[in-house]
């Protein structure tokens, strides 16, 4: 049935922005036979950066909104690639970069906003195998940038 994963989102009042285009030179998306490999998606939500360094600049809460606004413009790249979200027959792997103050050690709590919203949106084929990674610096300063890989049918 077309629509299950929009009516989905729309019962939990999330709306799918326009995909963005690449900001350097790559391409948002990749098919490899039936998995769809997606470009690193930043926390950035009505073109406002969701940025600071974790642990000195913003906080856990802070930073899982951040992984979940990634999550949300990971389903807008999906979206574009695939034309219908029911498609989606399994997130496989999501992999979270984290700007983390040199002592932050909950990279896995923040990038459960994204692993979470998965589950919420796509139920058990949302669930996926994940890393999540503390690095210095990222894009814009933003606080998360997360990337997948997703099989469809």
């Amino acid at each position: 049935m077309s629509g299950t994963v929009d009516a989905k989102l729309a019962a939990l009042g999330i709306v799918i922005p326009a995909a963005t285009a690449p900001a350097a030179n790559y391409v948002p998306t990749v098919t490899s036979g039936n998995l769809l490999w997606i470009s690193g998606q930043i926390s950035v939500a009505d073109g406002k950066f969701m940025a600071g360094k974790l642990n000195s600049e913003a906080d856990i809460e802070a930073g899982r909104a951040a992984a979940r606004q990634c999550g949300i413009n990971l389903i807008a790249q999906m979206k574009a690639a695939l034309g219908d979200l029911d498609r989606v027959k399994r997130v496989v792997k999501l992999v979270g970069f984290v700007n983390s103050a040199p002592d932050f050690t909950d990279q896995p709590k923040v990038v459960n906003g994204a692993s979470d919203l998965f589950v919420e949106v796509f139920g058990d084929a949302g669930r996926h195998a994940r890393s999540a990674v503390g690095v210095a610096a990222l894009p814009f300063n933003v606080s998360v940038e997360v990337e997948a890989v997703v099989e469809f049918a």
